[in-house]
Order: C-alpha cells, then sequence, then structure tokens
C-alpha cells in the first residue's frame, strides 16, 4: 500500500512538473513576442501619422514578433521624446534644431536622420472662392496680416480667415520658415495675431471645407475634393505650379519638403530592420498610395 502511495504521488509529481515545463516554455514564447527587444516606439510628426499607421500594420502583418506603436502630437513632441530617449524613432516633417541636437547630445543621444519620404505644402481655400492662384509673396502677406481682405487680390469683399497648425507641429515650423518669413533667416515675421491655430491636419480640412472665407495650408497626403487646391508661384512672373508627385519630384512646387524619422545612434537590429523595410519598394508604395512622394 505504501508502494502504491509513493508511485502516485511521484506520478503525481511527474506530471506537475512536464505541466510546469510546458507552462513556462509556453510562457516564455508568449514573453518573446511582447518581448520589449520586439517592440518599437514611433511618435512625433502628425502629418505622418497615417502614413506611420499604415506602415505599421502592414509590416506587422509580415512580421508578426514585432509591435509598433505609433502615436502623434506633433514633430516637436516626437523629437523631445528621442531626446529623452524614450521613443526609438521620431517622426518629424522638418529637420531637428541645433538647439535640440544639442540637448540630445547633453542626455547622451546621437539623433540619425533618415528621410522616408517627401511631402508638398497645398495652399487651400473655400471651393465657393473665385482665387485659383498665389505667389510666396502674397501668401506670406496673408499670413503675416499684411493682406486682410480677399478683394485685396481680386476676390470678393471678404475678411481672410487663416488658418495654422499649432506651434507644435512640424509643419506650422516649416511654414513659418519658409513661406511666412520666404526662407530668410534673417527675417522674424510671425503669423499674424489672428491666425487660428487647429490642432490636426483634418481640423484645417474640415473648417476649410464649412467657411468660405478661410485659407489653409496641409500636407499633400491630407487633401480632399471638398476643399480648392491653389497653384503657386515662387515669384512674380514665374510659372503657377500645383503641387502634384511630378512638380515636387522636378522640383517645380515652390513648398515642398523631406519627411524624416530620427533614430537614437545605431537602433536596435529590429528596429534597423524596419527602417530599411520604410524605403523598400514595399514601404515606398504605401507613401505614394496615401498621397505622398516615394524618395526612390
Amino acid at each position: 500500500m505504501g508502494k502504491i502511495l509513493i508511485n502516485k504521488a511521484t506520478f503525481l509529481l511527474l506530471i506537475c512538473l512536464l505541466t510546469a515545463c510546458h507552462a513556462g516554455r509556453n510562457g516564455r514564447q508568449t514573453e518573446d513576442l511582447v518581448d520589449k527587444n520586439l517592440y518599437i516606439e514611433n511618435k512625433g510628426s502628425d502629418t505622418m501619422v497615417n502614413l506611420a499607421l499604415y506602415w505599421a500594420e502592414k509590416y506587422q502583418s509580415i512580421h508578426p514578433e514585432i509591435r509598433i506603436s505609433i502615436t502623434g502630437g506633433g514633430s516637436g513632441t516626437g523629437i523631445s521624446s528621442l531626446i529623452n530617449n524614450t521613443v526609438d524613432l521620431a517622426n518629424a516633417s522638418r529637420e531637428i534644431t541645433d538647439q535640440e541636437l544639442k540637448e540630445a547630445n547633453k542626455n547622451g543621444v546621437q539623433p540619425v536622420e533618415t528621410i522616408v519620404a517627401r511631402d508638398a505644402i497645398a495652399i487651400i481655400v473655400n471651393p465657393e472662392n473665385p482665387i485659383e492662384q498665389l505667389t510666396l509673396k502674397q501668401v506670406s502677406d496673408i499670413y503675416s496680416g499684411k493682406i486682410n481682405n480677399w478683394s485685396e487680390l481680386g476676390g470678393d469683399n471678404r475678411p481672410i480667415v487663416r488658418l495654422s497648425r499649432e506651434t507644435n507641429s512640424g509643419t506650422h515650423v516649416y511654414f513659418l520658415e519658409k513661406v511666412v518669413r520666404l526662407g530668410n533667416k534673417n527675417d522674424h515675421t510671425i503669423f499674424s495675431a489672428s491666425t487660428l491655430l487647429l490642432p490636426s491636419s483634418e481640423g484645417i480640412i474640415a473648417e476649410v471645407q464649412d467657411n468660405p472665407n478661410a485659407i489653409g495650408y496641409d500636407g499633400l497626403g491630407y487633401i480632399t475634393p471638398e476643399v480648392k487646391v491653389l497653384s503657386i508661384a515662387e515669384k512674380e512672373g514665374k510659372e503657377y505650379v500645383y503641387p502634384t508627385l511630378n512638380s515636387v519630384n522636378q522640383n517645380q512646387y515652390a513648398i515642398s519638403r523631406n519627411l524624416f524619422i530620427y533614430s537614437t545612434g545605431t537602433p536596435k537590429p529590429h528596429v534597423q530592420e524596419y527602417l530599411n523595410w520604410l524605403l523598400s519598394p514595399d514601404g515606398q508604395e504605401i507613401v505614394k498610395s496615401l498621397g505622398f512622394i516615394p524618395i526612390q
């Protein structure tokens, strides 16, 4: 009787050990799938957030062992997170500044820049607005407050309602430097105090669509048929050009820019593999499908 009890006990112990080992293996496999080493934290540009989401969704369907978190908040937010070493990748619709580089270096962070796409900034108005084209100088004068009524540009006698992205947006910074200040680094012109700051690209589209007095600017990938895109001339007497894939690639459209992802030093292998994939034909096909301009 005693031997039978011992055998049963031994048998039960063996079953428990085998179950524990099996659970341990499954547990490790589960942990591997959510292991922080296979996790990518990606934050930043609101202009790029939809593109980043599509990229992540496609990549995770190919590599289910990788988990990618995408959040917006603006280029400044993404770069700030990179400086504080809390993200793997920072999306930015503008270049990192010298001051941001200094702050990063102080924290032991070495930002590495990768151009992942190109974009055009479209100047948009309500479809009821008869204006069809503007020069860069006219756009600058509108946003700096020198031109305040559409009649000054040959349009209706209506007050101009200026719309802009918020100051943390890389698109806001780019537009201020390249359009409002016309690329002059010694120019300290600022947006008119009456400019309405909106938190998203979609918000600008919605407001322009509803307001016949409004003017706004947005990345080409966000433009909808409900707004009118104006053709832009770099200077008076120059050709007026619409923002398109061809006009950007041929450097004909005056308001175009690169879109960036910043990583830290030498990325972890799975992060570098993801960056490489973004530049691959598959990654760049998604760029094109969303209305942005591929880099190759």
